[in-house]
C-alpha cells in the first residue's frame, strides 16, 4: 500500500514539472521595452520567462548602453548572469571603484548570492541575461542612487 501512495505522489510530481507549457523564443520574437524605473534609464529589457517581479522562476535580458552606470546595491536573492554580447564590469563593494572591478567578457558568467553588495558598469553596448527565483529586486546602498527617489 505505501508503493501505490508512493508511486502516486511521484505521478503528481512529475506531472505538475510537465504540466507547464514549454517557452520557445527566438531573438525577433523577443517583446523589447524600457527596463523598470528602479534602475538607471538607459536599459532596454525583455522578460524571457517568468515574471520576475513574482515569486517562482525567471529569466531575462537587458541590453546594456555603453557607459551605463548602476551603482552600489544588492539583491535579496541569489542571481545568475550571462554575458551575451559586449562586456560588463562587476565589482564587489559598497562603493564604486572601476580600478577593482571584474570584467566579464561575451560568454562569461557570474553566480552572485543575495545580499553581496555589489556595481556594474559597461564601457561599451552590452547584452546580459539574468535569471533567478524571484522576486527580483534592487536595494541601493545610497538611497540618493535610487531612480525612483529622484522623481
Amino acid at each position: 500500500m505505501k508503493h501505490v501512495f508512493l508511486f502516486a505522489a511521484l505521478f503528481l510530481v512529475a506531472m505538475t514539472a510537465f504540466a507547464e507549457n514549454p517557452t520557445f523564443l527566438n531573438p525577433q520574437d523577443m517583446k523589447w521595452g524600457a527596463a523598470p524605473p528602479s534602475v538607471p534609464k538607459g536599459a532596454k529589457l525583455a522578460v524571457l520567462y517568468g515574471d520576475p517581479s513574482k515569486e517562482g522562476a525567471y529569466a531575462f535580458r537587458a541590453k546594456l548602453p555603453a557607459g551605463y552606470v548602476l551603482p552600489p546595491h544588492f539583491h535579496t536573492k541569489d542571481e545568475n548572469l550571462t554575458v551575451l554580447s559586449g562586456a560588463l564590469y562587476l565589482g564587489m563593494s559598497d562603493t564604486l571603484d572601476k580600478k577593482s572591478a571584474h570584467v566579464l567578457k561575451s560568454g562569461g558568467f557570474h553566480h552572485l548570492p543575495g545580499k553581496v553588495h555589489h556595481y556594474a558598469y559597461t564601457k561599451t553596448a552590452t547584452l546580459i541575461q539574468v535569471s533567478g527565483d524571484g522576486p527580483f529586486d534592487i536595494n541601493y546602498l545610497n538611497p540618493a542612487d535610487d531612480p525612483q527617489a529622484k522623481k
